[in-house]
Formats: C-alpha cells, structure tokens, sequence
C-alpha cells in the first residue's frame, strides 16, 4: 500500500526502472511488512501442517526471529537522519526491537517459560504502542516541541529543530515519552497478569496448539486401535464358537 498508493505515480520507481531516493523508506518499511507476512503464512503452514510438536514450535519461534531481524537491520540504517528528533525515536525503537528479537531466540530454546513468553508478548505489544506515538509525535503540527518545525524537503516529511537547544529539548522529550509509556506498559502487563490469575487461579493449565493437536491424534490412534482389536477379538471368538458346534 505504502509503495503503490503514496506515490504520485503510484508505483515507486522511477523513469528508467531504478528506485529513486526519496522512496527508499518506503521500500524499506515495506520489506518490514513482507517479512512479518512471510512469517504469517509460516506460521498457518506450520499449524496446518501439523509436525512434530517440538520441531513445530522451535520453527515458528525461528520464523519470528527471521522477521524481527530485518526489521532491525532496516530500521539501525534506516535511509532517513538519524540525527534529528526521528532519529531519536528510531533509535529507542531499536532497543525495544532488539528485546523482541532476543526473547524470540530465547523462546525457541526455553519453549514453556513463561516469562519469556510474556516479556516476548509485552515488547511487541509495546512496538505498536511506540510506532503510534512515532506517527502522532513527528507529523501532527499541535504536538511538534517547541523551538522545532515540520520541513518538506521534497522527498521526505522531516522534523527540523531551529536551535541547538531546542533540538535537545526535543530530544529529552522523546527520552521521557519513552520513560513514561514503558513505566506504564509495565505497570498493565503486571496488573493483567495479576487480574488474570485471581480470575483463573490454577484452573487453567497452559498448553500450546501444536502439543493439544498432538495429543488429539494420538486418543484417536489409540481409540481406533482399540476398536480394531475388540473387533479382531470378536472375529476369532465368532470362529471358535463356529469351530466348537462343528465338533
């Protein structure tokens, strides 16, 4: 959408086939999507597919990390400044990115920690929540800090700072948005977790999809196993009797 719908044009490129500059964030951000939507159909693959359990779970855990890679390679050399008040933020995003991408890893060789799951759960949760602000932040005019400006430098919206000073003002805002927003989404998944299991308690054993399915087909191997052999057992029963009125 953002390369085909954006562009005056509506396709990217430019006269001789090539990319030009000012759509280079544009393909970047977009290979982000593809690579979260690679995962997706892996993932639906995977749970289709029914393998192993073991190997279903370590796969889709790889899978997410293979998507959260490129997201943080692209966004470390993002083709944007780094140095503005975006930089700023992106860079924030990276750390939070690098938690998701570690934990991720982590989950594929600790597949029923728990707090790995949660932790892995509330980065992610926390991606989005970060991303909004981004695009609320840098291109809504009323919250712009003070002493800075939207600029229009032909191929890409920017946030430029008149002063030294107010470029580090803004700058220390963003550090404390971030503060702020993590002491909060810590504060939820902490009251969440606690709401939860005073609502549920022990009543509720966690178990992933794969194991369940698993489970599943094995009762019914072992029920249709059963059924074969007390027919068997029928059968040879039939022909006994059969056998002892022919005597």
């Amino acid at each position: 959408m953002e390369l085909f719908i954006g562009p005056r044009r509506h396709h990217p490129f430019d006269v001789d086939g090539t990319i030009p500059s000012n759509h280079l964030h544009n393909f970047e951000h977009s290979s982000i999507s593809m690579s979260f939507l690679v995962y997706a159909v892996l993932a639906l693959v995977l749970d289709r597919a029914r393998p192993r359990a073991a190997a279903s779970e370590g796969l889709t855990m790889l899978a997410a990390a293979a998507a959260f890679s490129p997201q943080l390679l692209l966004f470390h050399f993002h083709s944007t400044d780094h140095m503005g008040v975006e930089g700023q933020y992106h860079v924030i995003l990276q750390v939070v990115i690098f938690v998701s991408l570690l934990t991720t890893i982590m989950g594929i060789f600790l597949p029923k920690s728990f707090l790995v799951s949660l932790v892995r759960s509330s980065s992610i949760a926390f991606q989005g929540v970060w991303l909004i602000v981004i695009g609320c932040m840098l291109y809504t005019p009323s919250l712009i800090p003070k002493g800075c400006y939207i600029h229009d430098e032909g191929r890409h919206i920017i946030v430029k700072c008149s002063t030294e000073e107010a470029l580090h003002r803004a700058k220390s805002l963003v550090n404390l948005e971030f503060s702020w927003l993590f002491v909060t989404n810590t504060l939820f998944v902490v009251t969440l977790y606690l709401i939860l299991d005073r609502v549920y308690g022990e009543n509720v054993e966690y178990s992933s999809l794969t194991t369940n399915n698993q489970t599943y087909q094995d009762d019914e191997e072992q029920h249709f196993e059963s059924k074969s052999t007390q027919k068997t057992s029928f059968v040879q029963m039939g022909k006994l009797v059969g056998h002892g009125q022919k005597m």
